[in-house]
């Protein structure tokens, strides 16, 4: 006899790999791409709003160009 799982979701499954940091310059979490505030509604967002934001994930990885030289940097930039 096969077993049933007790509960089962329908929905479209996170992008999340619990590689939660922000990237300062671009906004989007380092691990999966999405925007905090992408972040914060998932749970509420419809299957298509979670698939077209999954569509556009691939394409926001170059927006996350390495940081070089941290503070310093950053200080001598500006």
């Amino acid at each position: 006899m096969s077993e049933v799982p007790v509960w089962t979701r329908s929905e479209i499954a996170s992008p999340c790999v619990r590689i939660c940091v922000v990237h300062p310059e671009a906004r989007i979490c380092t691990g999966c791409y999405r925007t905090t505030d992408e972040i914060s509604r998932w749970s509420k967002m419809s299957n298509e709003e979670r698939k077209q934001i999954m569509d556009a994930l691939p394409g926001r990885a170059p927006m996350l160009r390495k940081r070089r030289g941290g503070r310093a940097a950053r200080m001598a930039r500006n």
